[in-house]
């Protein structure tokens, strides 16, 4: 028995219940063969109606969009549709699996979006791996879609084809393993030093993995006040530093950025020297467990925060690096205390973008949602295991939603122009209809319960 008076959970119990989701997917996902279907949104009287809602009654709308393709956003879905585009090559943290492999994270993602955001997500998972023709891919289906979420695609040429496109697209392009996990992060980064007692200024933060991830999460970062030259990272072969000549010149821009103007205190080596004598660790590296070891966290400063991010299983158990000196540890998944994951921010982030048809997602918009974030975690209540809001915490995505379109309003870049009171109760309408919708389907039994446990 705990002191407390509970029972104590044993790590055996842990380790079970941490792969537990693992095996009820085996069994959910050929029961219900998908997660996601398209489901009317006008009435359907008797079959006259189509005549309104396709031929001849339709020519009418289709006339009023070609003299004014804008109104495609007011005469159709286009308004709330996005498309969820993917090549496979960088899936969870299983690597280069393929498109149709990819496919079941996609639908989850679009499932989170209606969810959470009341957002319609379409995903599309293309037979390339050409970045080039994932831009031009992504240039042609501009017309159906109001906004398009890149995801789980291989680094560097994310960078590449996320810059590209922000400069051509007509819609906003996003990234969700760029700027939706910085988001995330930076929001618990925000509380967790609060809870600390640290300046924003003067952490210390060591980052495992140079990947996409961290190299948005160390922009982000900084543009929430954390000082560049306190940032330590590494990759698979050491710590970045200004010897790290490989990157000069290449495609890696952000590693040989890092190299240059963080690590102030010159630190050369492995993994365990960028975490010694840091107060914040962010990895985003390989699944666990067993990546990073005790003894590096025991390295680290007193009142340690650890984020490991990799997904499906963070580089060390929470308890692990609990046992070993971290006072708040986050990881990415929703079984653990601290979800730091990016399913708290892209669904506001969106909501509020398409709500104020925003023409780009801008850095700024991301900070005013971590920002948002972070305070609905403290209207709630800091402590070591509830530094950011957890899934059952719903208000908080039409906060984000609010917070982004006013800062899309304030740079500019909102094509739709609605009063703060507007903008909320709106983000706030949609949501609660899409969870009421589930339930009702849940209820009437047109989403059966799940297959019983073998």
């Amino acid at each position: 028995m705990a002191g407390d008076g509970t029972k104590k959970v044993t790590k055996e119990e842990l380790l079970a219940k941490a792969y537990k989701p693992a095996q009820d997917a085996k069994r959910y996902h050929p029961f219900y063969r998908g997660k996601i279907e398209m489901t009317p949104k006008c009435v359907i009287r008797d079959l006259n109606d189509f005549g309104i809602w396709y031929t001849p009654g339709v020519a009418e709308p289709c006339l009023q969009i070609k003299e004014d393709p804008l109104l495609s956003y007011e005469l159709t879905n286009r308004w709330n549709t996005i498309a969820i585009v993917s090549d496979g090559t960088r899936v969870l943290g299983l690597g280069d699996i393929g498109p149709e492999a990819a496919m079941p994270v996609m639908e989850g993602k679009a499932l989170i979006f209606k969810y959470l955001g009341g957002v319609d997500a379409v995903p599309i998972c293309l037979d390339t791996k050409d970045p080039d023709a994932i831009i031009e891919t992504v240039k042609l289906i501009q017309p159906s879609f109001g906004g398009i979420n890149l995801e789980d695609i291989a680094n560097p040429k994310c960078f590449y084809i996320l810059d590209r496109l922000r400069e051509e697209a007509e819609i906003p392009i996003w990234h969700d393993d760029q700027q939706g996990t910085a988001t995330i992060v930076v929001a618990g980064v925000i509380n967790a030093l609060k809870l600390t007692g640290r300046k924003m200024e003067d952490t210390v933060v060591s980052m495992v993995g140079a990947g996409a991830a961290n190299i948005a999460i160390s922009r982000m970062l900084v543009a929430a006040g954390i000082t560049k030259r306190n940032i330590i990272m590494c990759d698979s072969k050491g710590v970045l530093h200004p010897g790290r000549t490989e990157f000069e010149g290449t495609e890696y821009e952000g590693k040989w950025d890092m190299c240059l103007n963080s690590n102030s205190g010159g630190r050369t080596g492995d993994m365990a020297e960028c975490i010694r004598d840091t107060d914040v660790l962010v990895a985003s590296s390989r699944p666990g467990p067993g990546i990073i070891k005790k003894e590096m966290i025991a390295a680290m400063n007193e009142d340690a925060v650890v984020f490991t991010c990799a997904n499906p299983i963070p580089e060390i158990w929470p308890w692990e690096a609990k046992e070993a000196g971290a006072v708040i540890v986050a990881t990415g998944r929703s079984d653990f205390p601290n979800q730091a994951n990016n399913s708290l921010g892209f669904p506001g982030i969106f909501r509020g973008t398409l709500d104020v048809r925003a023409t780009t997602i801008t850095d700024e918009m991301c900070i005013a949602a971590a920002l948002e974030i972070a305070k609905t975690a403290e209207d709630r209540g800091l402590s070591n295991d509830h530094i950011v809001p957890d899934m059952t915490d719903w208000e908080v995505f039409p906060r984000e939603a609010l917070a982004v379109g006013m800062k899309a309003m304030e740079q500019g870049i909102a094509r739709n122009k609605v009063s703060r009171q507007e903008l909320y109760e709106h983000a706030e309408s949609i949501i609660r209809r899409a969870r009421e919708q589930t339930a009702l389907l849940m209820k009437e039994g047109f989403i059966p319960p799940p297959p019983p446990d073998e």
